[in-house]
């Protein structure tokens, strides 16, 4: 079972997190407009209006990420209902200074 070393403190520290984690999901909950616009790098795309769809094994480690961390919080609260317990909210795009890929 995967167990998060710490909360990570921003989306920054969050993306590098999944990039080290094997196995690691970066979950983006947005809708699909805003992903279109600009989204991490590596990053699968299901808005939260649509999380009952979400087909990963429970083990899986998440890392969800929207635009202010407010949708992925609650995407993370409803994951974990659902027996996702390696998920944590990453926050938002809002201030990031990273790169960004568009579709």
């Amino acid at each position: 079972m995967f167990l998060f070393h710490k909360e990570p403190k921003n989306l920054s520290e969050g993306f590098r997190q999944a990039q080290e984690t094997e196995g690691a999901v970066l979950l983006d909950v947005r809708t699909r407009e805003e992903y279109s616009g600009g989204h991490l790098p590596g990053s699968v795309n299901l808005p939260l209006d649509k999380l009952e769809q979400i087909s990963y094994e429970k083990e899986t480690p998440l890392f969800v990420y929207c635009r202010s961390g407010a949708r992925s919080g609650r995407a993370v609260e409803v994951l974990k209902k659902k027996g996702y317990e390696n998920a944590v909210n990453i926050g938002g795009v809002l201030g990031y200074n990273g790169p960004l890929e568009r579709s």
